[in-house]
């Protein structure tokens, strides 16, 4: 597992260092369009505090972080009407899920049909 880096892409969003092209943004997540878009829509929500992965983020976060950020993913489907074609949601973890950035974070992608899952 990756070690949590204060100087990753998301933590510089997160402190203003970089910028983003916000979509939504509450107390505990902010979500912002992916800069190399895989479909219409392709959207990242990650969280406000230093989660590193999904089971982290899972068994430390407080309720309300977990309420929020939820929230939050439900808000950018409204947002985005993507709710009745469908969207997928992925959480990339670690080496072997290839995860790229050592903050958790969602991509919520949809607008086109997505092809199948990974065999």
């Amino acid at each position: 597992m990756m070690s949590y880096d204060d100087n990753n892409i998301f933590a510089k969003i997160l402190r203003g260092e970089i910028p983003c092209e916000k979509v939504l943004e509450n107390d505990h997540a902010l979500a912002f369009n992916d800069i190399a878009p895989q479909a219409p829509v392709h959207i990242l929500v990650i969280p406000k505090h230093p989660y590193e992965s999904a089971s982290q983020f899972l068994q430390n976060a407080a309720d309300s972080e977990l309420v929020g950020f939820q929230r939050l993913v439900g808000e950018v489907v409204s947002l985005k009407v993507i709710h009745d074609s469908g969207y997928r949601l992925i959480a990339n973890t670690g080496r072997n899920g290839r995860q790229e950035v050592p903050h958790y974070h969602v991509h919520v992608l949809g607008g086109r049909d997505l092809g199948c899952m990974v065999f």
